[in-house]
């Protein structure tokens, strides 16, 4: 009987564990989509199949407190392992190996259209159905279209202006990363603050491992009003999503639909990429075949 109750309570442990990994794992994925200009954080959260239980637990953080907590907090912790680890190596990723980093990108967003599309089937398809699709499909691409035009590199010198600026920016660049398929990092960049802002990051967390006191309060000049700013806009864009999946479900999965489809295209438009030969396009198959098994499995 005693022993029962251990093995009980060791299953039970061990299950979650492995559940507090995966939504680790899912995290750090969300936070690689939100850092890449043309991948939008937003579609990989549907893509892991939690978009839905994550808008809840944000617009519902108070009156269901340890339940959103547990379910948001591994979550956050991936995403700031992602972001931080991101700042160091992803642009490596990218100049080295474009094509597969790419098309590993293009695979975990597809991975996820499996799963949305169980949301729509079965009902009948309706001439707005299509229009939402349509319209969002068109949004992306077109703003994949304007990422060329870069604006120019925002100061980040520390005064009231600024750090009014920072606190603005965060409030877009978060409602963009919760939106599906639009890209909050591709946001910045057109607003000028993406290179100053990942900088920003790197140069924190070497001022923190070599214990730069300058360099740490520097970086809380920066980081700390936009952080801030992107809580606020987090919630805000959260509980306007929620009333539009409670008031439009079908209208909303096929809008989820059309920023999906068009993602890849957004990543293929805003990448740059050498002359491709038949090396690229195995390894990017391979790449690409990973990243939708990766994201199949994590939206299990």
């Amino acid at each position: 009987m005693y022993q029962g109750k251990v093995l009980k309570v060791y299953f039970l442990t061990e299950r979650l564990e492995n559940k507090m990994i995966k939504s680790i794992l899912k995290g750090m994925v969300i936070g690689l989509a939100n850092i890449i200009p043309g991948v939008s954080g937003g579609t990989m959260m549907v893509s892991m199949g939690i978009y839905d239980k994550l808008i809840h637990c944000i617009t519902h953080l108070f009156s269901e407190f340890k339940k959103s907590v547990l379910f948001l907090l591994p979550i956050a912790v991936g995403m700031g392992v992602a972001i931080v680890l991101s700042a160091f190596g992803l642009e490596y990723l990218f100049a080295n190996f474009p094509v597969q980093t790419n098309l590993l990108f293009i695979g975990l967003v597809l991975g996820g259209l499996p799963a949305i599309w169980k949301n729509v089937k079965g009902n009948r398809i309706q001439v707005g159905h299509i229009i939402a699709c349509l319209v969002f499909f068109v949004l992306v691409a077109g703003m994949a279209l304007m990422g060329d035009k870069e604006g120019a590199e925002a100061s980040l010198a520390f005064n009231l202006i600024n750090v009014i600026k920072l606190f603005a920016v965060g409030i877009i660049a978060s409602a963009t990363m919760v939106i599906p398929g639009v890209s909050g990092s591709m946001m910045l960049l057109l607003l000028g603050y993406y290179n100053p802002i990942l900088d920003t990051i790197t140069g924190f967390m070497k001022a923190l491992v070599h214990f730069d006191i300058n360099g740490i309060l520097a970086g809380c000049g920066v980081l700390i009003p936009f952080g801030i700013g992107i809580v606020v806009g987090i919630f805000a864009i959260a509980k306007l999503i929620e009333i539009i999946f409670e008031k439009f479900p079908l209208y909303a999965y096929w809008a989820i639909i059309g920023l999906i489809v068009s993602s890849p295209v957004a990543i293929l438009l805003v990448g740059t990429y050498p002359a491709i030969n038949v090396l690229h396009v195995v390894t990017g198959a391979i790449c690409l075949c990973i990243g939708f098994f990766i994201s199949m499995k994590l939206g299990d």
